[in-house]
């Protein structure tokens, strides 16, 4: 089976490809633009082999993706290509417009021109919008997105779902809760964290911290992706999430007690403009539809991403 996996190279992607090379015989077919948060050195471990191919480009460059599937026959597309932080949406939004929904656009015409197996789109628990303390957000509920990186995100779920009602093309929607574990970017609260916490450097939180987000690790990720692209009813939107509810502080405390650093290094800063204030999953209907449990906890997920971060000072340090 071959996979067209765009943004393999990123955070996800690249522990995405790990996954289905260690537990498959499947052909992993890369292309990636190479912006900053997608570095090549997550695969180079896997570089030569024989059931990976990789291609430098741009999801929005829709001719040179067309001549990759001319020879190649794709059973699936899994697209992680996006841009994703919100700081940077709210700096500008125009490369966030282009690259989400124009090029998801590209994807999904692609996918129904050579009438792939699957497409399945990574999305985020994001489209939702905030919710308060109390409950969770269920696949069915109305998109209400406050930031233009999810904006994006949540036009980019509703073409994907018009190209499986209007033309039939086989889709699935993924919605994962916040990733953490290797390989990713330190612009995310996790690694930066870490990173700031070996270097004795001040941790930042936005307002006073008490925001909160669900963690998921992201080879459990990982293995939710597999399942809903192998077993996931066509046209379904799947949420992905752990319910580990953590306060961004609770996160920067847990750092600093594994790494056995001061609690007086974190510094609370001016807020995010429009800052969620909670978002939470249901995610009965991907532990019942496809079996799919979390097989990490919390704290000790956390412990090996602090471990890899501290052990890879040549992977973050430029």
């Amino acid at each position: 089976m071959k996979i067209f996996v765009t943004g393999g190279a990123g955070f996800i992607g690249s522990n995405f490809i790990h996954y289905i090379l260690n537990n498959y015989d499947d052909h992993i077919i890369n292309f990636d633009k190479l912006t900053y948060a997608g570095n090549i050195k997550n695969l180079e471990d896997i570089e030569a082999a024989a059931n990976y191919q990789f291609f430098k480009g741009d999801i929005l460059d829709k001719d040179r993706m067309k001549k990759i599937f001319l020879k190649e026959n794709i059973d699936y597309l899994v697209n992680f290509a996006a841009e994703s932080h919100v700081d940077r949406s709210i700096n500008d939004s125009s490369q966030f417009i282009k690259t989400n929904i124009e090029g998801t656009h590209n994807l999904l015409e692609l996918a129904l021109e050579f009438d792939i197996k699957k497409f399945v789109q990574i999305s985020t628990d994001e489209v939702y919008g905030s919710l308060d303390d109390r409950g969770f957000f269920r696949e069915i509920d109305i998109l209400n997105p406050t930031n233009p990186y999810a904006a994006s995100k949540a036009a980019a779920d509703m073409i994907v779902n018009s190209f499986y009602k209007t033309y039939g093309v086989s889709i699935n929607i993924c919605r994962s809760s916040n990733n953490f574990g290797p390989y990713q970017h330190p612009e995310k609260l996790i690694p930066l964290s870490i990173i700031n916490a070996l270097n004795g450097r001040q941790l930042p939180l936005y307002g006073d911290g008490k925001n909160i987000r669900d963690w998921i690790y992201v080879k459990d990720n990982c293995r939710a992706l597999d399942a809903v692209m192998r077993k996931g009813k066509v046209g379904e939107i799947y949420n992905i999430g752990a319910g580990n509810e953590k306060t961004n502080l609770e996160v920067a405390k847990n750092i600093l007690k594994i790494l056995n650093k001061n609690k007086n290094l974190i510094k609370f800063v001016k807020d995010r403009k429009a800052h969620d204030y909670r978002y939470a999953l249901n995610t009965d209907k991907i532990r019942e539809e496809l079996n799919w449990e979390t097989e990490q906890e919390f704290y000790p997920a956390l412990e090996k991403t602090a471990v890899w971060y501290s052990q890879h000072p040549d992977w973050w340090d430029n």
